[in-house]
C-alpha cells in the first residue's frame, strides 16, 4: 500500500501549489491513498465547506486537521456530512466530527486518525494516557494505520511514534510547516516524521506575510498574520510504502516541490 501525505496547505498560495504539483507527483509516486493536513487552507485558519470540496476535487482522499480545526464556525453546519474530514481524536466526546476514518485500499482497510499535541498547545485530552485503548480498537479493525501528530514539540512527536511503534503504519507530524529531516522506519516497523512541512508560498514565514510575521515579533504587540500569495510555491509531503498484510511500514521518503 502506498500512501501520500501532503503537509499542512496554508490559505490560497497553499491551494494553488496543489493544483500545479499534485497531479505531477502523483504521476512518479502512484499512491493508492493521497492524504492532506487542511487545518490552515481558509485563510491560514480553519476549513470552509467550499475549500473541504475543493480538495476532494483535486483528489485528496481523507483531510486531516488541528488546532484550528474549528477556527471557521461554519465547520459545524457541515461536519456531520464531511465523511473525509478527520479532526483530533483527543477532543471531548460530544465534539461534533470524527476522529478515525476508514478507507478501503486493495480491499483491505486504512485508519487515518488525527491527534493533537498537548506541549506548548493544548489537547483538551491528553495523548499519552487516553488514546491507548482507542488505538488498539482502531488496531482490532485493521492493522493499517496512518496517525497525523499536530503538536508543536518534536519531541513529544517522537515520543508518542516510539510509545506506539509497532501498532501504527506511520506517525506523520505536522503543524509547525517546517519540513524536517528525520524521515525513519522505527526498530518495530512503524514509519515516522517529526514535520511533514507545508504546502504554500515558499517566500514566506510558515506560509505568511515576512512583514507581518516580523511586525509580530518586533513589536511584541498582537498583529494579525496575512498569508503570503507569491510564487514561487511549494509541496511538501512524504510517501508511506505499507505492507498492507502487517500493517507495518517498509519504507518512508520526502517530497519537496518548488515552482
Amino acid at each position: 500500500m502506498r500512501l501520500l501525505f501532503i503537509g499542512d496547505i496554508v490559505g490560497e498560495a497553499g491551494l494553488q501549489a496543489l493544483r500545479h504539483h499534485l497531479p505531477g507527483i502523483k504521476r512518479q509516486y502512484k499512491p493508492q491513498v493521497t492524504i492532506a493536513n487542511g487545518e490552515n487552507v481558509t485563510q491560514g485558519r480553519g476549513i470552509s465547506e467550499k475549500h473541504y470540496k475543493d480538495l476532494l476535487q483535486q483528489g485528496i482522499d481523507v483531510i486531516t486537521l488541528g488546532n484550528h480545526a474549528f477556527d471557521q464556525r461554519q465547520l459545524f453546519d457541515y461536519i456531520h456530512q464531511a465523511h473525509c474530514l478527520v479532526r483530533p481524536l483527543n477532543l471531548p466526546e460530544a465534539t461534533p466530527g470524527q476522529g478515525v476514518h476508514y478507507l478501503k485500499v486493495n480491499e483491505v482497510e486504512l485508519a487515518v486518525v488525527n491527534v493533537l499535541g498537548n506541549a506548548f498547545m493544548t489537547a483538551t485530552v491528553l495523548p499519552f494516557p487516553n488514546l491507548k485503548d482507542q488505538i488498539q480498537a482502531i488496531r482490532d479493525r485493521t492493522p493499517n494505520i496512518l496517525i497525523d501528530f499536530h503538536g508543536e514539540s518534536t519531541s513529544e512527536k517522537q515520543a508518542f511514534a516510539y510509545w506506539l511503534d509497532g501498532q501504527v503504519s506511520a506517525v506523520v507530524g505536522t503543524h509547525t510547516h517546517v519540513q524536517t529531516h528525520d524521515e525513519r522506519i522505527l526498530p518495530q516497523k512503524t514509519a515516522f516524521i517529526s514535520d511533514v512541512g507545508m504546502t504554500g508560498a515558499w517566500d514566506s514565514i510558515i506560509g505568511f506575510q515576512v512583514e507581518t510575521v516580523l511586525k509580530r515579533f518586533t513589536s511584541q504587540l498582537p498583529t494579525r498574520l496575512e498569508v503570503a500569495k507569491t510564487k514561487p510555491l511549494v509541496l511538501n509531503a512524504v510517501v508511506i510504502e505499507v505492507d498492507q498484510a502487517t500493517g507495518r511500514a517498509k519504507r518512508i521518503d520526502l517530497v519537496r516541490e518548488i515552482g
